[in-house]
């Protein structure tokens, strides 16, 4: 018997091969869990050269490796930022799945483009940001509390920050503004819920080796990134994910409110 035997949790943002989504969709399915993995159905052509080299399939991927586990899979194309999709998404998760139990709210905007001074910032860029993280938390965040709340056995909900919710850096201030938002949401959210049961908290990242950091992987800036840590190096999507996953359990059921750094020590302020 799994800790999460019986529960339903959707992950957003769980098609990367190398991804906090999907280790943490595994993670849960470890635990028992049926899952729900949501993506934006990435065309294929797009795909990093390690997706490409074992024929990896997006959300199909991951969902082939929670049913390797025993358990079930709901792969979903989702635009978390569209209020009509994500309803949809919950109405089928209850619809084929049975219930929504956890919410990991991990999509995000690829890295990049976003990442110049202030005064050469897209605003569609810029907007982009704000609407997946903050919009897409919203959004999925109102509707999969609907079904709790009428479960009435309650549930968790886990947003995906970053350090950048926690301190301001140069040349991030989309990012960074998305994330502290994020921090603000699980805040509001938490008073609201916890009295039904339904635990929210917020993980912050520090560095961690996935696609989505693949323009630093292995330059010169991310050999520093690891040396200002504590313990010298950066972190993988596993540990992130299985971290995601405890917090899910009723071992975890007094953390709430909280948005947790998970980066090697870099940042240690609350």
């Amino acid at each position: 018997m799994g800790e999460l035997d019986g529960k339903v949790a959707i992950v957003t943002g769980a098609g990367r091969l190398r991804g906090i989504g999907r280790a943490t969709a595994v993670a849960l399915a470890k635990l028992g869990a049926d899952i729900v993995v949501t993506g934006t159905g990435r065309d294929p052509a797009s795909f990093p050269a390690d997706e490409k080299a074992v024929g990896w399939k997006d959300i199909e991927g991951t969902a082939e490796q929670v049913r390797a586990l025993g358990r079930r899979a709901l792969p979903l194309v989702v635009d978390v930022t569209s209020a009509e999709q994500v309803e949809s998404m919950a109405e089928r998760t209850v619809r084929e799945l049975g219930r929504i139990d956890i919410l990991v709210n991990n999509a995000a905007y690829a890295r990049g483009p976003d990442r110049v001074p202030t005064v050469e910032l897209d605003n569609d860029i810029f907007q982009k940001v704000i609407d997946i993280k903050v919009r897409g938390t919203y959004l999925c965040s109102k509707a999969a509390a609907k079904v709790m709340l009428a479960q009435g056995e309650g549930g968790k909900i886990i947003n995906i920050s970053s350090g950048a919710g926690k301190t301001g850096s140069a040349n991030t201030l989309a990012y960074c503004a998305a994330c502290f938002a994020q921090v603000g949401m699980t805040q509001t959210l938490a008073r609201e819920l916890g009295p039904d049961g339904i635990n929210v908290n917020c993980v912050c990242p520090g560095a961690v080796d996935t696609a989505r950091m693949d323009d630093l992987v292995y330059t010169e800036a991310w050999d520093e990134m690891a040396q200002a840590t504590p313990i010298g190096r950066n972190g993988t999507d596993e540990e992130v994910g299985n971290f995601v996953a405890y917090l899910c359990t009723k071992a975890a059921s007094w953390i709430h409110g909280q948005s947790i750094n998970i980066d090697g020590g870099d940042f240690m302020e609350h």
